[in-house]
């Protein structure tokens, strides 16, 4: 039976999402929540990525779930208590709504065993976001980064880019499990 991770990179402003087959990207995508006017609440948010997902269990037969684990301290100039909390509360709601329409329970991941399990190497000092661009160009030619007019990626591409690596993490982890 064939093995098909989905990855996920949540977040309220916009989601990541990778399908991998066998270690081979089939789909790879992000889910932009940032309209305020569309989007008034996290449920607004959180009912838009339901839609998506349905959109990848009626298009993959998905048999493994990773979820790249939220935050859970702070750090100096990064996020308050309240976005933590926030970011806390969606990534609970969108993991449910996984295990409800998939029946799979997730599996979360942090982002630094996600990155040295999908081959990314990070030295202590480097730019994580940059080195994971980095790997997704190098690895990955066939997929298309889109840049600012700045030369920046366009917003949804880092996030895309760390689903790819929650999703590699995830398909590693399941193919090792099978060989043990």
């Amino acid at each position: 039976m064939d093995n098909i991770t989905l990855g996920l990179d949540i977040s309220t402003s916009i989601t990541g999402a990778t399908v991998i087959q066998d270690g081979k990207i089939i789909k790879t995508t992000f889910w932009d929540t940032r309209n305020k006017n569309k989007f008034e609440t996290i449920y607004d948010k959180a009912k838009f990525v339901k839609t998506q997902l349905e959109d990848l269990a009626f298009d993959y037969k998905i048999s493994s779930i990773y979820i790249e684990q939220s935050l859970h301290s702070f750090r100096s100039g990064f996020s308050s208590a309240q976005t933590l909390s926030t970011l806390s509360r969606f990534n609970g709601i969108v993991s449910w709504i996984c295990w409800d329409l998939f029946g799979i329970q997730p599996e979360m991941i942090a982002a630094t065993s996600a990155r040295k399990q999908a081959g990314v190497e990070i030295k202590r000092g480097d730019n994580a976001k940059e080195k994971v661009l980095q790997f997704v160009l190098d690895n990955f030619p066939q997929i298309e980064i889109q840049y600012t007019k700045q030369g920046n990626p366009k917003p949804g591409t880092l996030d895309m880019c760390d689903s790819i690596v929650i999703a590699l993490a995830g398909d590693n982890i399941v193919r090792q499990a099978k060989t043990s």
